[in-house]
């Protein structure tokens, strides 16, 4: 499915020999990230060439943390305060109608078949010198700014016992929470600080024993009647069987009566967070692409997502470039690979998606959505490590990404943050979620 045998064999090898050397050093002099060249960005971007190398580019930004009082660059006319600090590994957000503010602290969980043998454990290294080896808290905590400063006063778990939680949606008076292998329901009562009733189960999610891309984010449609839910692949490109990537790649859409669910959209290799167009209410996501094609290759996107669309992982990229990679081949779904609408640059790794809605942040970023790019191991020198503004007309992407937060990185390539989910607030200012930097960020246009 991946390649003849005993090139996986030495690229498993090579690959171990030189990312451990590159975990046991300090971050690269002068590798803070750049921007993705521009012509790999927008509707109709340039595809790179195949980089053919034994081994895989590796460029880790080591998490530090945070020093005292420092915090991300915003842009011209934005203002960034922490709204909360000190959490357990904040990766996705949720605001709720009264303006309390919910957050999955959470971490993958156990995935003993996850990369087996010495490559698994160089990934595991990655990982954790990036900031994501700590055990999963497992929990869902809730924020209150009493006062209306900007700033949460008080915080308490509000769900716990989870299995790394992610996805939130409230329909009604019922919450939904995506664990990694099941979306559960819980009763929720406006104004509690806690929900002590154990979730039920409405429908289960591919996870495993491999569960590669563990993370799974739910959003309700307009009318409430059902909840679509992102899963990602079980690899980079199908290298573990296609049998194990029954139900991944995909977007399902869950009926809420009855918690039957079916594929809407299939073929993304992982997509993460979710938005509605407000225009012309059609569903929009971001998908991290696959690795290990180049620097420039292949580009992470932007969409929205057409009921039955396949948009070809692993057979194709970006539409119908064939990943020559994966055997064997299928020109049949090749033919039906549809290319996403927007690039955001290759290995940016986008997470987390907003549409700008009721913003008060200023007019450039009135109209469009904001996405929070984690950043990847696999580009030196780096790109993403910020939070972009991607500016729509007409309900359709249009120009280059405007920067909102960056300097999550620094120019010595260790990691202070990372920002992963993002959500508007009941004010209209942009909370984002950093997991390496253990804060919520709220950012709002500066007070003349």
């Amino acid at each position: 499915m991946y390649r003849s045998s005993f090139l996986k064999t030495a690229l498993t090898v090579a690959t171990a020999t030189i990312t451990v050397v590159a975990c046991a050093l300090p971050g690269d002099a002068n590798m803070g990230p750049v921007a993705s060249p521009p012509d790999t960005i927008g509707p109709n971007p340039r595809i790179a060439p195949v980089e053919s190398t034994l081994v895989p580019t590796v460029q880790i930004a080591p998490a530090m943390g945070w020093a005292a009082g420092a915090k991300p660059v915003a842009a011209d006319g934005v203002t960034v305060n922490a709204f909360a600090s000190g959490l357990n590994h904040p990766r996705w957000i949720y605001v709720l109608p009264n303006g309390d503010v919910l957050v999955a602290e959470t971490n993958a969980p156990p995935k003993p078949d996850d990369g087996k043998g010495l490559r698994g454990k160089v990934m595991k290294a990655i990982q954790g010198r990036a900031g994501a080896g700590t055990p999963t808290a497992n929990r869902i905590v809730l924020l209150r700014d009493v006062n209306g400063d900007g700033v949460a006063e008080t915080k308490t778990v509000f769900i716990d016992n989870l299995n790394s939680p992610f996805g939130m949606a409230l329909v009604g008076s019922d919450l939904y929470v995506a664990d990694t292998d099941a979306i559960l329901k819980f009763p929720y009562v406006a104004g509690e600080t806690s929900i002590a009733a154990k979730g039920v189960k409405l429908t289960d999610l591919p996870a495993g024993t491999i569960n590669h891309h563990w993370t799974k984010n739910i959003i309700a449609s307009v009318d409430g009647s059902k909840l679509y839910a992102t899963i990602g692949s079980n690899s980079n490109v199908g290298e573990n069987g296609m049998a194990a990537e029954e139900g991944r790649a995909a977007i399902f859409e869950v009926d809420l009566p009855s918690g039957s669910k079916r594929l809407f959209a299939t073929g993304l290799r992982n997509p993460n967070g979710m938005a509605w167009e407000p225009g012309t209410g059609a569903l929009w996501t971001v998908a991290n692409e696959r690795d290990e094609l180049g620097n420039d290759l292949v580009p992470d996107y932007l969409t929205s997502v057409k009921q039955g669309a396949f948009y070809g992982w692993p057979y194709s990229y970006f539409g119908q470039h064939v990943d020559e990679r994966v055997k064997p081949r299928r020109p049949d779904l090749v033919a039906k690979a549809i290319p996403p609408d927007y690039a955001l640059g290759a290995h940016v790794a986008p997470l987390g998606l907003v549409a700008a809605g009721k913003t008060a942040l200023p007019a450039p970023f009135a109209n469009g959505m904001f996405i929070g790019e984690h950043g990847s191991w696999n580009r030196k020198p780096p790109v993403g490590y910020k939070v972009v503004f991607v500016p729509f007309v007409s309900g359709k992407p249009s120009g280059l990404p405007i920067d909102v937060l960056s300097g999550f990185v620094d120019n010595r390539g260790k990691a202070s943050g990372r920002p992963v989910g993002v959500a508007i607030d009941g004010k209209g200012a942009l909370l984002v979620a950093d997991d390496v930097g253990n804060t919520i960020w709220r950012a709002t246009g500066t007070a003349p």
